[in-house]
């Protein structure tokens, strides 16, 4: 990525892009996200841009998202099209790259992934997906002390907990579950069974 992109700068621009809470929410996840960087060998700087870049199209109307990802040519699934606050995540990656000039295709994806997740994630998309649970101000959700203690020693077990609880969550209010999390839950529970094989 450009070395040269100003963390302050960026900083100042999503002030004005989002509300006061959602603003406090990327303070958090920039912060919680550096701290993890540095434990898991992922560069702190790279991690904290994604933290306060990953919610910036968050308070963008859903008919912009919307519209931004028709002029760009930028895939929107039928679930998205259903819920288009979902997109926010896509439209992140592409303000990144077009807005605040991120190069680096790993940031680019720990945006466009923080929600949904995917198989096979970098070890910087896991970090962000996690720290946008467990930061400071999120609200204690189920399972969320014993999160924050196991990604300091399991980040991939802290992973697919959230993963199930979201899941949980999703079919309990009936709300619409995106492929892209059921596969992601499906892959993780894979790959934690073949490890805990070997071992």
């Amino acid at each position: 990525m450009n070395r040269n992109v100003s963390i302050r700068k960026i900083r100042t621009s999503i002030e004005k892009k989002l509300d006061e809470k959602r603003f406090e929410h990327s303070l958090g996840v920039a912060f919680t996200a550096a701290n993890l960087a540095a434990l898991y060998g992922e560069n702190p700087k790279d991690a904290e841009i994604a933290g306060l870049l990953h919610d910036c199209a968050k308070c963008i109307t859903d008919d912009k998202k919307i519209s931004i990802c028709q002029k760009h040519h930028i895939p929107v699934s039928d679930s998205e099209l259903r819920n288009p606050y979902l997109l926010h995540a896509k439209v992140g990656g592409f303000l990144a790259m077009n807005k605040y000039q991120i190069t680096d295709k790993n940031i680019v994806n720990s945006i466009i992934y923080h929600t949904t997740g995917r198989p096979n994630m970098s070890m910087l998309e896991k970090i962000i997906y996690v720290s946008d649970f467990i930061e400071p101000s999120r609200k204690n959700l189920a399972n969320m002390s014993e999160v924050r203690k196991l990604v300091y020693t399991d980040i991939d077990q802290a992973l697919l907990l959230i993963l199930e609880d979201t899941l949980q969550y999703l079919h309990a209010t009936q709300e619409e579950v995106d492929p892209l999390t059921q596969k992601t839950f499906d892959f993780y529970t894979k790959q934690l069974a073949l490890k805990a094989e070997e071992n």
